[in-house]
Order: C-alpha cells, then structure tokens, then sequence
C-alpha cells in the first residue's frame, strides 16, 4: 500500500497547494478579454476545438478515468447561457473538466492572473477561454463587458469559488458569496459540479467521479443583500452532500493547530 501524502494547512479560506510557481502579471486596462479580428477567432477556435477538446477528453479519462453523473442536467439549457461553480482540486484537469461538461456549447472561466502570465502558454489559455481577474478599474469594466457578451450569446461561465487549488481534497471548503453576484446580475440560472474521488479496480490512485446539479435560480423574493448569500449556501451545501461520495484520500490534509494540540 501507497503511504499517503501529508499536508498540513493553517487557512481554509486562503491556502494555497498548487505546484506551479508563476509571478503574475497585473491584469489592468490594456488587458483584451474578447478579440475582434478574424486572425483571433481562428486560432482561438482552433486551441479550444481542435486541440484543447480532444486533449481534454483524453488526458481525464486515461489519468483519472473521469466520469460524469447528470451530464442531461446541461443539455437541457444547450441554448441557454448559465454559470457554473466546481471545487478546485486539480491544476491541470480543473482546466479541462469543464470543456467536457459544457461540450458541445463553449465554456470560458474566470482564473487567476498565473494563467494567462506563462510566456507561451498564457496566450494559449487565454484564446481557450480564460477570463483573468482585474487589478484596475478598466479592467474590471472590460472584464464585466466580457462576461456580458459570453451571457448574451448563450455561453458558459465557469467559476471556481473555493479560488485556490488543493490536490484530491475530498472536502468543500468554506467559501465566501462574492462570486455569485452573477447569476443575480444577469438573472441567469447556476449550476454546480462535485468532483469527487473514487476507488479504481485495478490502481490504488482514485478517479474523478463529477457529479453535476441545478439548475439553481437566484430568489428573487429576498432583498438583494440577501439573494448572494442564498444562492451561495444552497450550492455551497449540495457541493458538500455530493463530495461524500469521495472514498479514496489520496492526499491527507491536517489542519495545523490539530497538529499542535496532539
């Protein structure tokens, strides 16, 4: 048997677990989210169509043997445009899993600046869909007109609350309701997938099991204060009732401060 992998964490809200060391660079107002030229929309189509959908299918099923639980739920809104919220426990698959959800309509998500900042790979990631948080005033406004075009044209948002990556964590963290202003906004339904780890009948290293649901719908009974945080709990709460189908740890986290009073 595999011993397993330990990590201890101090910050459910703000620790952060990826291996990919990156100095980000500041997303301000020359940033361009959406490209008007014909050169653009060519090879943005071609790193998500031709190269980025086939790569994602394969490198889920062979490395994780991915599968999907209620794919019917999203193909039920193919002509409608809708956010949808993941954990994020993978660095590399986390990329892909929601080209695969959302197929064959168009997903785009919104990163962290890492990744659009590689010397190369950012270009790449950015024509397949990455919408990268803004540092400034400018940015946030070209940023929100992005994510208004992607909504008008029946398009996927794809919104990982929890924000920072913890590599097969089996559990949901806490995370706060700030994200889930867009539904609201734009009076659009939610949807939310649960990656979850499983047991493999011929490999000690789990699978990814996503589990999707919604739709989820803001309630616009409550006063507009209220509805994030409603939205937000009723998500929060389902994501955590499918990640107990996880029954494979393969990477142990302790918190610090249990560490301390052992």
């Amino acid at each position: 048997m595999e011993k397993r992998k330990i990590i201890c964490y101090s910050d459910e809200l703000n620790d952060e677990f990826s291996t990919a060391k990156i100095t980000p660079k500041k997303i301000d107002g020359s940033y361009k989210y959406e490209h008007t030229s014909l050169f653009k929309k060519f090879t943005s189509f071609f790193w998500y169509r031709i190269v980025a959908a086939p790569i994602a299918y394969l490198y889920t099923k062979i490395v994780f043997h991915h599968k999907i639980i209620n794919k019917q739920f999203l193909k039920e809104f193919k002509k409608n445009s809708y956010f949808i919220y993941g954990n994020h426990t993978q660095d590399i698959a986390d990329a892909f899993i929601p080209n695969i959800l959302s197929y064959p309509k168009r997903s785009y998500v919104i990163v962290h600046a890492n990744n659009v900042s590689m010397p190369i790979l950012g270009k790449v990631t950015s024509s397949m869909g990455a919408l990268p948080l803004p540092d400034d005033t400018l940015a946030y406004k070209n940023f929100l007109k992005a994510i208004s075009n992607k909504i008008k044209k029946n398009q996927v948002v794809v919104i990982y609350p929890e924000a920072h990556i913890w590599p097969f964590y089996t559990k949901i963290r806490p995370f706060v309701d700030k994200s889930f202003h867009y539904p609201i906004t734009y009076n659009v339904p939610s949807f939310c997938f649960t990656n979850t780890y499983q047991k493999r009948k011929h490999s000690s290293k789990p699978k990814i099991v996503t589990y999707i649901d919604g739709p989820f719908y803001p309630n616009n009974d409550l006063p507009l204060n209220l509805r994030k945080k409603d939205l937000r709990d009723r998500i929060y709460n389902c994501m955590r009732n499918r990640s107990l189908n996880s029954n494979v740890e393969w990477i142990k986290y302790i918190k610090s401060e249990e560490i301390h009073n052992d």
